[in-house]
């Protein structure tokens, strides 16, 4: 944690995007025209500013030099600034633009309120939720009305199935087009006054069976909820291996939301590195260390499409993709400018996944690690144990980083959870590595050997998270809380970013000195 963020191109084109997509694009249009001009003048004046600098040097004089010299560096810093307000600006276009694209609103060809069926395409594997119901997100092509009448339909709306029809949905899987006959019903506003849909359904008929690849897949899916199934652990080596939480215990999630550990459930980079780190170890020997990132590039496509569309994964493996390119030489090695574009590309290709709270959560949480994390280690480095101030800076930065959302979108902050983090990370990287080689060694029979160790870490998880989650957190369920946790977190931040920047600034002076 030794490299300092700088602020770059890319990072200020992630960071207008971020300001159109979340901000402007539901602003009133006049406002962010404003926005817009008034980036695109600071780009003019950094321009002509920059444009008046002199190139030639004076020679034999060493003051006149310096000066030169000087005003060089004030002519790059000035020409970088107006690149950089460039990017910014090119990057509000793109947030807006994408703003307005992920707003698909659902349509239907007849009354809403005679609608009693509709046909569409599963978006994803069915999840069972409290009361053994389960629900997925459907594309609607058609819907149906009293009388038999269909007509066509567009949008997505979430559908909610009894508990009855799970075996049949887990069997057929994303991509299966259904048809359901139920009841209609609408939810509070969304986004600038939309009003959102779901579809309660009493009955369901398969219309289509998935693609080849797609039923391989779920297959795939289903023995895999088959081997665990037995085990007391299996729910939880479940979830963090694919997701899958349909048999997870749901008072141990509880716990880990209670402890503000839930971040561990979900699928992210921490699990993603667990992965990669093993296929690192298998393949780099073998195959050298830039063949053993192509194979190990293919390998993690090929989980993330067996596991399924996830925003926070989606992240982490593209940036696991990225950094593979950075290997090859064609990306600079900077994990901040990394960050950025696979932020910039994730909001091109899926901008509706920008809405996704973990989405949000999983970038600002390694944005936090990034840009406060390393100055509170370098603040503090030395005056602790590296292998206990590392992580622990880097908890404390994910944590400020993502306070203010975690307080507006769960009415609650946990900050005990970067403590209870420290002992649960590791034990969880453990228990992963622990379930993998539990699944190699169940093809020849003989994983009984890890049933034992694994239940002792899942019992000591479970204790963990148990005894944290009994303590609790601030609440923030009225929006002025939340609204002083995000004041408090960003203020925070500032401090610790500024003075590792002075102290930083002290040194580099000393040294000059000296």
């Amino acid at each position: 944690m030794n490299k300092y963020p700088r602020i770059t191109p890319l990072l200020c084109a992630a960071v207008g995007t971020a300001f159109g997509f979340y901000l402007l694009a539901f602003l009133n249009p006049i406002v962010s025209i404003i926005f817009l001009f008034i980036s695109l003048t600071a780009l003019s004046f950094f321009h002509v500013l920059a444009s008046f600098g002199g190139k030639s040097i004076v020679p034999g004089r060493f003051d006149t030099d310096f000066l030169v010299d000087g005003r060089q560096r004030n002519m790059r810093l000035l020409k970088l600034t107006a690149i950089c307000c460039a990017a910014f600006s090119a990057g509000l276009i793109l947030g807006i633009s994408a703003a307005s694209v992920s707003r698909r609103p659902v349509s239907f060809s007849l009354p809403v309120e005679k609608i009693t069926a509709i046909e569409g395409v599963l978006l994803e594997d069915p999840r069972i939720i409290s009361g053994g119901r389960v629900m997925a997100s459907v594309s609607l092509l058609r819907c149906a009305g009293e009388g038999g009448l269909r007509a066509s339909a567009g949008g997505e709306v979430t559908v909610f199935f009894p508990q009855e029809m799970t075996a049949r949905l887990r069997e057929f899987g994303r991509k299966t087009t259904v048809f359901a006959e139920g009841s209609l019903r609408t939810s509070e506003a969304g986004r600038q006054g939309e009003v959102s849909f779901t579809f309660s359904a009493d009955s369901m008929h398969i219309v289509k069976a998935a693609p080849e690849i797609e039923q391989r897949r779920t297959s795939i899916r289903l023995g895999l909820i088959e081997r665990f199934d037995d085990k007391n652990w299996g729910g939880l080596a479940l979830a963090l291996l694919l997701g899958i939480r349909d048999n997870l215990d749901s008072n141990l999630a509880a716990s880990y939301r209670n402890a503000g550990c839930s971040y561990i459930l979900a699928l992210s980079g921490m699990h993603l590195a667990v992965l990669a780190a093993l296929i690192t170890f298998l393949l780099k020997k073998p195959l050298g260390l830039k063949l053993s990132s192509i194979v190990g590039a293919a390998l993690i496509c090929l989980y993330c499409f067996i596991v399924g569309p996830m925003p926070s994964l989606n992240r982490a493996a593209l940036m696991y993709l990225l950094g593979v390119v950075a290997i090859l030489g064609f990306l600079p090695r900077e994990p901040l400018s990394v960050l950025s574009l696979s932020f910039l590309i994730q909001i091109i290709v899926s901008p509706a996944s920008g809405y996704s709270i973990s989405f949000i959560l999983s970038y600002l949480a390694l944005a936090g690690i990034l840009v406060i994390g390393q100055p509170l280690y370098s603040l503090f480095a030395g005056k602790a144990p590296d292998f206990l101030l590392k992580p622990l800076s880097a908890s404390c930065g994910a944590f400020l980083a993502t306070a203010g959302v975690t307080g507006f979108s769960f009415g609650i902050v946990v900050p005990l959870g970067v403590i209870t983090g420290l002992f649960l990370v590791p034990l969880t990287t453990l228990f992963m590595i622990g379930s993998i080689f539990w699944l190699v060694l169940d093809y020849f029979t003989i994983s009984f050997i890890l049933n034992f160790p694994l239940s002792v870490l899942y019992s000591l998880m479970e204790s963990i998270v148990s005894v944290a989650g009994n303590i609790g957190g601030f609440s923030a369920a009225k929006p002025f809380m939340a609204l002083v946790i995000l004041i408090i977190s960003i203020v925070l931040s500032f401090f610790i970013v500024f003075f590792e920047y002075r102290q930083r600034e002290s040194r580099l002076n000393l040294k000059a000195f000296l």
